[in-house]
């Protein structure tokens, strides 16, 4: 294994990507998407709903990729990728990606759906940042009864895990609720803006947020500087505002 050099800082990003379409799906975004993502010049980019495969769809937009929305997104910044597929349908499929300058070393998707609620995973990939780095993509389900059973999974895994190693946990919870602090920080995540403003961020709907649905924890880190990503061209380009941050190693 060859050594990596350790950063003193990661920026993070995380974005529902909507599968490529603005909000109300009227416009396929995702090559603006792409010009977005890579102006955060982040480390560690955190997808939500990004689309493996959609035959249907790629036959209707000129623009549409050649390959998975995940590694068109990554093309030649992100050299690392990892893929959850969580939901699968005829015409194709979705889930949670991860893109990484950094190494991923291995990954593994967790699924979290219950009976008769919607098809939903966690993305657990270990990263090497100079030292072992955990991260995992979160997407909730929309019934509170669902997304609790889903927080005390989520608790689980972090518990399994070496308990002196840093760890990224971010995503769309759906938590409008604002119930998921509670659970997760017995098992030590501290939320980034619940840290800086004492409230977490308002990242729905994009164009005129309301609901506190999107977060970034961590644990054994330091936070730096979140932001709501919110002006244009961000506005247009998801259903989501996207949300970033600093972490110090």
């Amino acid at each position: 294994m060859n050594a990596v050099a350790a950063p003193g800082r990661l920026r993070i990003l995380t974005v529902n990507t909507h599968k490529g379409f603005g909000q109300f799906n009227r416009r396929f975004v995702l090559p603006q998407l792409r010009d977005a993502v890579r102006e955060v010049s982040a480390d560690l980019v955190f997808l939500q709903e990004v689309l493996g495969e959609h035959r249907q769809w790629a036959g209707r937009h000129p623009e549409w990729p050649s390959t998975p929305q995940y590694e068109f997104l990554a093309d030649t910044v992100w050299p690392q990728f990892a893929y959850g597929r969580n939901a699968v349908y005829p015409a194709g499929h979705h889930g949670n990606a991860l893109l990484s300058k950094y190494p991923i070393r291995s990954h593994r998707n967790l699924n979290i759906s219950s009976a008769g609620g919607e098809e939903r995973g966690l993305l657990h990939a270990l990263l090497d940042v100079g030292r072992p780095l955990h991260a995992v993509c979160v997407h909730l389900g929309l019934s509170e009864t669902q997304r609790t059973a889903q927080l005390h999974l989520l608790c689980a895994l972090l518990d399994s895990l070496p308990a002196n190693e840093p760890v990224i946990v971010a995503g769309d919870f759906n938590d409008w609720r604002q119930r998921a602090d509670a659970v997760l920080g017995r098992c030590g995540l501290r939320e980034a803006f619940v840290q800086a403003h004492g409230v977490a961020a308002r990242s729905f709907p994009a164009r005129w947020p309301l609901l506190r649905l999107d977060r970034i924890y961590v644990r054994h880190l330091q936070l730096h500087d979140p932001r709501v990503l919110g002006r244009r061209p961000w506005s247009h380009l998801s259903d989501h505002l996207p949300l970033s941050v600093e972490v110090i190693l």
